[in-house]
């Protein structure tokens, strides 16, 4: 099938690849003109036979706000818009009802599977109605891991990104309590192998993870993290899980704990910071600040 894809950066990009691998048209296009496909959003909707798929790769708030807008004017009836990035599910019930005012169809989907998920293959979380969803069936089969698991349409628009946004929130506070236990072991004379003991725990315990793998990872580039400073910045899922929770009278300690920790890595040079930052680095290619 066709596709456009908007966005082409760290995920977007990666998507293209795994698109076209699995034998799909894939029509790209990005502000960086050496990675885009053509020059404008005009000229991608003119590239796709209607009923057309556009795929939305860009930051959450206003810049996919800017670009829902635009396809809004551009695309006809039939068409449908997917947002994949991090976007907050009341934003997606705001987008799929300017665009369904049009007769376009709109999808959220939220991707997990980070720098490595073009090998790898990416989770999917995805919301709408089921006749839109079922025409992405092609897209979702190219984009998952192998086998019978990585996807779902959780449910209604808003449910993709929804579920999405507790997986990060479950994501911050597994990173913080392996950081926390990081941070122990180091702190003890007894101790002195910090990180075989967490290659030790890569196999046969309960706590073994690819998140536990990706911090062997970054134990093995730097054994004792002296090259990080304790900062870690936070996305926004992990607020907007917290006050979800809050709206719902949910209570998530664990989840909020972490959040709270990330603010107060940027007081201080935070040891356990340093490894929530290098896991965020490993997982996702997200920047880290080196120790001055």
């Amino acid at each position: 099938m066709q596709l456009g894809l908007i966005g082409l950066g760290k995920m977007g990009g990666n998507m293209r690849e795994r698109i076209r691998r699995a034998g799909h048209t894939v029509v790209g296009y990005d502000r960086n003109p050496e990675v885009s496909d053509v020059g404008s959003l005009t000229e991608l909707v003119e590239r796709l036979e209607a009923p057309r798929t556009i795929w939305v790769m860009v930051p959450a708030g206003a810049a996919t706000q800017s670009v829902v807008d635009e396809l809004g004017d551009l695309l006809q009836p039939g068409d449908v818009v997917v947002d994949g990035g991090n976007s907050r599910w009341t934003d997606d019930e705001q987008h799929a009802e300017e665009l369904g005012a049009k007769g376009i169809g709109f999808v959220d989907a939220g991707v997990s599977g980070g720098v490595w998920g073009l090998e790898n293959g990416y989770a999917l979380m995805v919301g709408g109605d089921k006749e839109h969803v079922e025409r992405l069936q092609p897209v979702f089969e190219a984009l998952k891991p192998e086998g019978p698991y990585g996807y779902v349409h959780a449910g209604k628009v808003g449910a993709g990104h929804f579920s999405k946004m507790v997986h990060n929130g479950i994501e911050y506070a597994m990173m913080q309590a392996y950081a926390e236990g990081w941070e122990l072991l180091e702190a003890v004379d007894s101790v002195t192998d910090v990180r075989e003991v967490f290659r030790s725990w890569q196999e046969g315990t309960v706590i073994r993870s690819w998140l536990l793998d990706l911090a062997v990872n970054a134990l093995d580039q730097d054994e004792h993290l002296d090259k990080l400073r304790g900062y870690a910045e936070d996305s926004g899922e992990g607020r907007w899980t917290v006050e979800a929770a809050i709206d719902n009278s949910v209570p998530l300690p664990a989840i909020t704990a972490s959040l709270f920790a990330r603010f107060a890595s940027r007081q201080d040079d935070s040891p356990q910071m340093k490894m929530v930052a290098a896991l965020r680095n490993q997982f996702g290619g997200h920047a880290v600040e080196p120790k001055e």
